[in-house]
């Protein structure tokens, strides 16, 4: 299993106009400071042989939504990375496993957590299959997991309490999955891979 700590504040991403053009870099850190700085981001969202989604609850140690629950991972690739190294890299470094991805779609979006700084983030969204078994979460990443029915995950986002804090970026991905692009999700599920 993979303890190690794997992102920090210094590591250099890539500036992004909202064509997805590389216009720049930055330490993630500044990128991430008061109203954030554009840059290029991912999201993906795990399933299991039984088409259950992996969500992850942030660690404690996070500077952006510490302890809120997210999709299976997210991360943004490093200068000179591409996106088919980065995502696979990422989910490798968090959650010790491997698996072959499918891009959906991208979509751009601010959040802003507090005092504390914001999401600015031009955003790809993939969908993947792995074995519920294989899972190896990364303790300094991730402070906990669970996996989910699509209709569990749908009364979670409408119905959830005050304890289940969402991220932000996992509430609009799902509903432009489950309503935006309801038939790329339906067609992967059926696939069973």
């Amino acid at each position: 299993m993979n303890q190690g700590v794997v992102s920090s504040d210094d590591e250099v991403l890539i500036l992004v106009n909202a064509d997805d053009e590389a216009i720049g870099s930055l330490s993630k850190g500044a990128c991430h400071d008061g109203e954030g700085v554009l840059h290029r981001a991912f999201s993906v969202f795990l399933f299991d042989q039984d088409n259950r989604l992996l969500v992850q609850q942030r660690s404690k140690g996070k500077r952006l939504w510490p302890m809120y629950w997210a999709n299976s991972c997210c991360s943004h690739p490093r200068l000179g990375e591409d996106m088919n190294t980065a995502t696979s890299r990422r989910i490798r470094e968090e959650l010790g496993v491997e698996a072959d991805l499918e891009y959906v779609y991208k979509f751009q979006y601010h959040a802003r957590f507090g005092d504390l700084g914001s999401e600015h983030e031009l955003c790809s969204v993939y969908l993947g299959r792995v074995a519920a078994s294989a899972i190896e979460p990364n303790p300094t990443e991730i402070a906990n997991t669970q996996w989910l029915e699509p209709a569990e995950v749908d009364a979670w986002m409408s119905q959830g309490s005050p304890d289940d804090a969402i991220a932000p970026w996992f509430r609009m991905e799902w509903s432009e999955l489950r309503v935006g692009q309801p038939s790329v999700l339906v067609e992967f599920l059926k696939a069973k891979g």
